[in-house]
């Protein structure tokens, strides 16, 4: 269990990473992702992919996370210090008293990392879904249904966005994913590694109860309103869900739960 380091100043620079964490969130993370809550910081603590560099707790939530401690690396420094200078550092009310500083240390590019998928697999690939809640949930959804990996293009936000891990519960820390080069041929880098490239759109040829899944799947989402761009429809199977009185579209992340869960149940038939 790592040794508890007092601190009682906001401004002590050893807890600096920490400060206007809103902000930096929106103006850039210096490589660093914000871990927040126990659950997630035990996922980055449990994970190959990253490595905790620190965690910052409120003092008196210290004996109940004792637990969680006892699996953190020795290493790892752990600031204690009262509710109001947390909340001071973080520039908001911090409710659960506990946030974490991480880094990615596995990027795989998006050939690698599809390349090193087995024979079966079930993937992701995102294009343009700018919306953190959205990602988070589409992350969650993936862990959920067991999918092997996400692809996003250039266009997609970040997934290690504090509030797209806090809402995928951990999940974004999970599921491996890369980025897409910007104007990569997605469809033929999914068709190199034996993908069959299936995509939503409520135009979709077939139904998503008549999809077939094949040994590889990568299953294409865009933005809700626009969609997926029109040269990637026409070269992959469009599928859609039908839905009463023409309504014509359902939310993203609801989508990728509905798609996957059709995939899982056709694979065990």
């Amino acid at each position: 269990m790592p040794a508890i380091i007092p601190v009682d100043d906001a401004d002590d620079p050893r807890i600096e990473a920490y400060r206007d964490i809103r902000e930096r969130d929106l103006v850039g993370r210096a490589g660093l992702l914000v871990a927040e809550g126990k659950v997630v910081i035990e996922k980055v603590a449990a994970s190959s992919a990253f490595r905790l560099q620190s965690l910052l707790i409120a003092a008196h939530r210290i004996d109940s996370l004792s637990d969680m401690l006892a699996g953190i690396d020795d290493a790892v420094p752990v600031y204690a210090a009262s509710q109001g200078v947390v909340d001071a550092v973080a520039g908001f009310a911090l409710h659960r008293g506990l946030i974490g500083i991480g880094r990615r240390i596995e990027q795989p590019t998006a050939e690698e990392l599809l390349a090193s998928l087995p024979e079966r697999a079930n993937i992701l690939m995102l294009s343009a879904i700018a919306n953190h809640d959205n990602i988070g949930g589409i992350f969650r959804n993936a862990a959920a249904f067991g999918v092997d990996a996400i692809l996003l293009d250039a266009d997609c936000c970040d997934p290690l966005y504090r509030k797209a891990i806090r809402v995928s519960v951990g999940a974004a820390l999970l599921v491996p994913f890369a980025r897409i080069p910007r104007d990569a041929d997605v469809v033929g880098l999914l068709e190199a590694h034996g993908f069959e490239a299936v995509a939503l759109a409520p135009q979709g040829a077939v139904t998503l109860a008549e999809l077939v899944p094949g040994r590889r799947n990568a299953v294409m989402l865009g933005a809700e309103g626009p969609g997926l761009a029109a040269e990637l429809l026409v070269r992959a199977k469009t599928v859609r869900i039908p839905m009463a009185n023409a309504f014509d579209s359902l939310n993203v992340a609801t989508t990728s739960g509905i798609v996957l869960h059709h995939l899982v149940s056709a694979a065990m038939d």
